[in-house]
């Protein structure tokens, strides 16, 4: 399959561009939102809509420079250590998600503090709407033609133009459907049961954590970095620890729920 021709900036005014990207990253938070506003509602915290919004404006700022920061970590340090002033280029690229995830766990925390709120019946609030915009960001890495997959000869392979003359996976699409729709329902079904607090937020840990673990085996290795050891890639090596403790964590919260 060819690769549909979809420019990545859907709107120009004069020198302005918006992208498709960007415009990705504005409909999830603003998905977050009103999802958040529901459960609170539903669950009668103590949460006005202005403090939902703070909240999800706060989280957002933890998750763009924790993204942006991990990345510079994570993968490539020695490129920026090398030209420093690099480290503001965002129209470039180069966002992390385990980068992002911590940057909006210490937002949320402080947040929670500053409220008086529990850390995780926030948690919890705060990581039902995640994987909606996991998935918009992954469909906008489509758009923009990057992070493809490996090679494939499968018929639903796809010709990145900047993947070579190869066929390779549409493994931007394969986490925008696991990390996305999947995982979304997953926590939609937790969240409407009795669970105890942190449940929906380690799901969402141990969930993402296995479904990039196997993705991560259709992914093209990130070039500056490629197979660390010669058998896994760096979300790998990010994700595997998500995974086993998120399960842990899972089996010991609901251990405790146990009659003794």
């Amino acid at each position: 399959m060819t690769f549909p021709t979809i420019d990545p900036v859907f709107l120009r005014l004069g020198p302005l561009e918006f992208r498709w990207y960007g415009l990705m990253y504005i409909l999830g938070f603003a998905a977050a939102y009103f999802l958040i506003r529901d459960a609170a509602r539903r669950k009668q915290l103590p949460l006005t809509k202005d403090d939902v919004a703070d909240l999800v404006f706060s989280v957002a700022l933890g998750i763009v420079l924790g993204g942006r920061f991990g990345y510079i970590l994570f993968y490539n340090l020695s490129y920026y250590l090398s030209h420093p002033l690099k480290l503001f280029a965002v129209w470039e690229g180069g966002m992390s998600f385990h980068g992002g995830l911590i940057g909006g766990i210490i937002a949320g925390y402080l947040f929670g503090r500053k409220k008086g709120l529990g850390f995780w019946q926030l948690a919890d609030l705060s990581f039902l709407p995640a994987p909606i915009g996991l998935g918009l960001g992954r469909i906008g890495n489509f758009i923009n033609g990057e992070l493809f997959g490996r090679t494939t000869d499968m018929p639903w392979g796809i010709v990145f133009p900047g993947g070579g003359p190869l066929s390779r996976h549409p493994s931007q699409l394969y986490e925008a459907f696991l990390e996305g729709v999947v995982l979304f329902a997953v926590l939609r079904t937790i969240s409407g049961r009795r669970h105890p607090d942190g449940a929906i937020f380690w799901t969402f840990i141990a969930g993402y954590g296995l479904f990039r673990f196997v993705v991560e085996n259709f992914r093209e290795p990130d070039q500056q970095i490629g197979f660390i050891a010669s058998v896994a890639t760096m979300g790998q090596l990010l994700s595997l620890p998500m995974l086993v403790v998120g399960g842990i964590m899972l089996w010991r919260l609901y251990r405790g729920q146990r009659p003794r």
